[in-house]
């Protein structure tokens, strides 16, 4: 008993605070325990709830307006908008079956449905959410205007690769983001204490080769395959820069400047949160605050909002 008491107590001082804090109880409180005092004010959870109410209605319409635009006109039912519905089905998913439940946690300003509720809304939000299907998406979509627009020759319209495209996106997605529910890593309770997650503050080799893992596989890599396409085509552009450029060949351009577009503000949205939860894992406990990763997980979440917008206004087709 007492061997067994300073185990428990040795444990519990190695918890840290702020983010750490919200890692540390995920089994309580998700667990549908009692839970430490909040970590929010009342307030900072009416804040929250505001915002994720909005990114959760507007996100949700947004993402409604391209699907039913996709599949009414047949004009649109392009290759590289194939990839583009994709993200939108995408970021759908998680405005539907995630988002909801973070903001209703926070209207209570506590995590609503336990354990089984945290770990599906971990898997939910990392699968679809935290971006890893949309970012790879981009990155294949960048690589189809880099062969397109350098490698060009005019032909029948392909679905075969999209497609294909489309499956290995969501299978490279299943793949990192299944593991965490069979004990490579887990799912737990985060910021504010109203969302789930990767427990980032984990600290086991386990929990730490994971993220590595995730961290270069699932973000490294398919913003190291974008920076290739664009330095490439940026390089092509300036080669044919005087030359007299065919109609279609503008068109192409203005896929590749809204697909541009879309990646920059897709990176803008996901790098704080990458950077602070990359501070979490590895920096000393405590060193990010509730408020602290609260703010980056909001601006993450904003993506499924602004993602349609470039489309439909960027992209003539929509237009």
């Amino acid at each position: 008993m007492m061997t067994n008491a300073s185990g428990v107590e040795d444990q519990l001082a190695s918890l840290g605070r702020g983010w750490d804090a919200a890692a540390a109880d995920a089994t309580t409180a998700a667990d549908g325990g009692p839970q430490e005092e909040m970590r929010l004010s009342r307030t900072g959870h009416a804040v929250v709830s505001v915002f994720l109410g909005s990114i959760m209605v507007l996100g949700f319409l947004n993402n409604a307006v391209v699907l039913v635009l996709f599949c009414r006109f047949k004009a649109l039912r392009t290759p590289v908008n194939v990839l583009l519905v994709n993200i939108s089905v995408s970021d759908m998913l998680v405005c539907v079956f995630g988002t909801t439940l973070s903001f209703a946690s926070s209207l209570r300003a506590r995590w609503l449905y336990g354990r089984h509720g945290c770990m599906w809304y971990g898997f939910i939000n990392s699968c679809f959410g935290r971006g890893i299907v949309s970012l790879v998406s981009l990155s294949l979509l960048s690589y189809d205007r880099y062969s397109t627009l350098t490698v060009y020759n005019k032909r029948a319209m392909d679905y075969r690769k999209p497609l294909a495209a489309v499956a290995g996106a969501w299978l490279y997605s299943l793949l990192w983001t299944v593991p965490p529910l069979l004990g490579w890593s887990s799912y737990g309770l985060e910021g504010g204490g109203t969302s789930c997650s990767v427990t980032w503050t984990e600290r086991t080799a386990c929990s730490h080769s994971y993220i590595v893992c995730l961290f270069l596989f699932c973000l490294a890599a398919p913003v190291l395959l974008m920076v290739y396409c664009y330095a490439r085509l940026l390089y092509a552009v300036k080669q044919v820069g005087r030359i007299r450029q065919s109609v279609v060949r503008q068109r192409e351009f203005h896929i590749l400047f809204m697909v541009l577009t879309t990646v920059v503000c897709y990176l803008l949205c996901w790098m704080p949160y990458g950077v602070v939860a990359m501070m979490a894992t590895f920096g000393r406990p405590g060193l990010i605050t509730p408020t602290a990763s609260v703010v980056p997980s909001i601006l993450a979440k904003s993506s499924t909002v602004i993602n349609p917008l470039i489309y439909i206004l960027m992209n003539k087709q929509f237009n």
